[in-house]
C-alpha cells in the first residue's frame, strides 16, 4: 500500500472540497478499489464534469489499469483547461497543470522504470 500511495502522489491523485466525488474516488483508489473509483469518476465526466480533480483521478486510474492513451487524453484536457490549486494526499497544494505534467512524465517512462513491488 505504501508503494501505491507513492504512485498516487506522483500520478496526480487529487482531492478538493469542490469535488466530493473526486474525494470518494481518491479514497477508493487508495484502498485499491479501482473499478469502483473508475465507475464514479466516469459517471461524473458523463454528467459533464470537467473538474481537474475528477479528470486527474480518472487519468490515474487509467494509468494504473494499463490504459496509457486514455490517461494521456485526460491529462491533456487538464492542461488545456484553467490551472487551479488542489490539495494533494501529502497535504501540500499543487497546480493541476503540474500534476498533469507529472502524470504524463510517469506514462512516458519505460516499463522498467515503473514502480513495482516484491
Amino acid at each position: 500500500m505504501a508503494l501505491l500511495g507513492s504512485a498516487l502522489a506522483v500520478m496526480g491523485i487529487a482531492t478538493s472540497t469542490n469535488a466530493q466525488d473526486a474525494q470518494y474516488a481518491h479514497a477508493a483508489i487508495t484502498a485499491g478499489h479501482l473499478t469502483s473509483a473508475e465507475r464514479s469518476l466516469e459517471r461524473e465526466t458523463r454528467a459533464g464534469s470537467r473538474e481537474p480533480e475528477v479528470l486527474l483521478n480518472l487519468a490515474a486510474v487509467y494509468a494504473m489499469t494499463q490504459r496509457p492513451d486514455a490517461a494521456r487524453d485526460l491529462y491533456a484536457k487538464v492542461l488545456a483547461g484553467k490551472d487551479v490549486s488542489m490539495a494533494m494526499p501529502s497535504a501540500q497544494i499543487a497546480s493541476a497543470h503540474d500534476v498533469a505534467r507529472r502524470g504524463l512524465q510517469m506514462l512516458d517512462r519505460p516499463a522498467t522504470m515503473q514502480l513495482t513491488s516484491r
